[in-house]
């Protein structure tokens, strides 16, 4: 099976009415435009054959004509109809709306159009998303809006940073670049002068922070970008320390975003859904922590050495829920 159950039944809703409007659609492009392999795309078809309206009889469940290259829906058993968010996943999606606002960087038109659509099919919940008020976490704080101020001024900070994998605490001067928030957690993306290197540095485990005067010059080679964020000049190549080791994940569709937050030196789609990524880590100790993060979702495929680090935190994690 390709991905978890839900993200399976999602697919399976969503060919319905995909292949409604595709009548003799081919079994290449549906599987492609699913992202899923067509071995799996046959296996999802075979299971839509027995989806249906209660009674489940031969006049009640999903028909479709499939051959060796294409596939056609007979009959859809009324679940042809758009899905409809309840009122929590309604007031859910508002509330995320309004914080992704919030954060630097983002198109704010196309959130505000988002959200107005939202609001406005959302009736009695969206209103009441109105009054919800978002608090706990990083902006309870102040810092982030320091962050922000410090970015729109264009200037450089002092950080003291606490470092988990190592439990150290050191201080630095970094040139902010961006803000980002990952699974309600806040970072602030920066050229770090002492590493000299992009770093991601987690707003909840800054201990102090301090503008300087001097202006924010993330590097030599990176330039500023429309949408508030940078990338690398044209003709500029980022160049990882010497030293970092070069590691190498297979990732499923939970964990892309593995790609749009840590400079990669090589992404491959794989049949089945699967990224193979490989990346620079700073060192293998955080390499480990990302991949115990990731789950399930990841796999390590190199280095060695790396394989064994997460092996055997594995083990010990499973030692711990047997004795």
């Amino acid at each position: 099976m390709s991905g978890s159950g839900t993200e399976r039944l999602a697919r399976l809703l969503a060919l319905v009415p995909y292949l409604q409007a595709r009548p003799g659609a081919l079994i290449s492009e549906v599987a492609a435009d699913h992202d899923v392999s067509e071995r799996q795309l046959r296996d999802d078809l075979q299971l839509l054959f027995v989806c249906g309206l209660p009674g489940y009889g031969p006049g009640d469940l999903i028909d479709m004509s499939l051959d060796d290259d294409t596939v056609t829906l007979t009959y859809h058993a009324e679940l042809d109809r758009p899905l409809r968010l309840t009122a929590d996943e309604a007031l859910a999606l508002i509330v995320a709306l309004r914080a992704l606002g919030e954060t630097p960087g983002v198109d704010d038109a196309a959130v505000s159009r988002a959200l107005a659509k939202v609001e406005n099919a959302a009736g009695e919940a969206g209103r009441s998303a109105q009054r919800v008020a978002i608090t706990g976490g990083y902006e309870d704080t102040g810092l982030a809006a320091r962050v922000r101020g410090a970015l729109e001024r264009g200037r450089a900070l002092r950080i003291v940073y606490y470092t988990a994998g190592r439990d150290a605490t050191s201080e630095r001067v970094i040139d902010p670049m961006r803000m980002l928030v990952v699974d309600g957690r806040a970072y602030l993306e920066a050229w770090c002068r002492r590493a000299e290197a992009i770093r991601m540095f987690r707003l909840d485990r800054i201990d102090e922070l301090t503008e300087l005067e001097e202006p924010s010059v993330p590097a030599r080679g990176v330039a500023a970008t429309s949408d508030g964020g940078f990338r690398l000049a044209d003709g500029a190549v980022f160049e990882p320390p010497a030293d970092s080791p070069l590691v190498t994940l297979r990732v499923g569709l939970g964990s892309r975003w593995v790609t749009e937050y840590y400079p990669c030196e090589d992404v491959r789609a794989e049949s089945g859904g699967t990224w193979l990524v490989t990346l620079k880590a700073s060192d293998l100790e955080w390499a480990r922590r990302l991949v115990m993060g990731l789950g399930e979702d990841a796999e390590v495929v190199g280095p060695p050495e790396l394989v064994e680090l997460v092996r055997s935190e594995a083990r010990a994690a499973l030692a711990a829920y047997t004795t």
